[in-house]
């Protein structure tokens, strides 16, 4: 058996359960993906270091604000060692009640994960804004990418 192949696909399905709780809203299940001291740095920049911080402003968020559900497409997986790796991905935000991405919040995505005790956990996951600036071309491709992967996932 593969470990790499195995490994890499213990992150993607790591990433995907996040995504997951952030379209749940789950605070708890969001947080609880990272180690303990995870940080994470949000669309807007925001810094948040550990899964306790973490928590207390998704609880928030989830609470007070109607968040838009993710559509994501994984580009990469690297293993960088046994216990560690990055993914790269890109998302598109659907906001609740509509049937289409929002490009203006278009976003690239990474995350650095490790194994802890035999689990992969997030240490890093960083939310970037697919602003393009001087290349329109690259944002309408992404658009485009984002809404084919949203009616893949509608005929699921």
């Amino acid at each position: 058996m593969n470990t790499h192949n195995t490994d890499e696909d213990l992150v993607r399905a790591l990433y995907n359960k996040l995504v997951e709780q952030w379209n749940k809203r789950s605070a708890t299940g969001f947080a609880g993906l990272f180690v303990s001291n995870g940080s994470m740095v949000g669309f807007d920049g925001s810094q948040l270091n550990g899964q306790s911080q973490i928590y207390e402003v998704f609880a928030d968020i989830f609470g007070n604000f109607p968040t838009a559900a993710y559509i994501t497409i994984i580009k990469d997986v690297r293993l960088l060692s046994p216990d560690s790796a990055v993914l790269l991905a890109v998302a598109g935000m659907v906001p609740q009640g509509a049937d289409d991405i929002s490009p203006a919040v278009n976003a690239v995505q990474s995350l650095t994960a490790v194994k802890e005790l035999g689990q992969w956990r997030i240490a890093l996951f960083q939310n970037t804004p697919a602003a393009f600036h001087g290349r329109p071309e690259l944002g309408e491709q992404l658009s485009s990418d984002l809404r084919f992967a949203l009616q893949l996932s509608k005929s699921n």
